[in-house]
């Protein structure tokens, strides 16, 4: 699997992930129904940040976006959101692209990556987070209305770098 950066030519590519893990409900508070082009600024980042694309037999199968979690005194910290297309999920992919992050969040400078909103039974992603060396911080209750679940936590999830 490679781990580069996204142009804008690869978001049609993964547009059609995004918007099926939007519809769904259940990991991003993001509106729903956007189109294209309305949702293109919610995931392609623009410097300082970025977005990198992570492809498999030359099929774009994952992305992940990163930058500063805050402007000014707070950009020492990285943040970071990650998509993997469903049909690939469980196979090593949101590992690379959480561990590419870290690297990354390293490379740059930052001392830390916090995650802003974890939904809390999104087992999956908290398990891989706290493998990955995160911790959970704390937990904004009923802030997510999962559409199974009803209304479920947010964690607040860190790692120092």
């Amino acid at each position: 699997m490679d781990i580069r950066i996204a142009t804008r030519e690869d978001w049609p590519a993964v547009y059609r992930f995004y918007s099926t893990i939007m519809a769904e409900g259940r990991t991003y508070p993001f509106p729903e129904q956007q189109s294209l082009d309305e949702a293109e600024p919610w995931w392609m980042e623009r410097p300082p940040g970025r977005t990198v694309v992570a492809v498999r037999g030359g099929e774009i199968v994952g992305s992940a976006k990163m930058g500063p979690n805050r402007p000014g005194r707070g950009a020492h910290i990285g943040t970071a959101s990650f998509l993997v297309d469903p049909a690939h999920q469980g196979r090593g992919v949101g590992r690379a692209l959480g561990e590419h992050v870290i690297g990354w969040c390293r490379a740059e400078g930052f001392r830390g990556i916090q995650f802003n909103a974890v939904v809390e039974v999104n087992a999956p992603a908290v398990h891989l987070w706290t493998s990955l060396g995160f911790a959970v911080l704390g937990t904004v209750p009923e802030a997510f209305d999962h559409p199974e679940h009803g209304l479920v936590g947010l964690h607040l999830m860190y790692r120092r770098l």
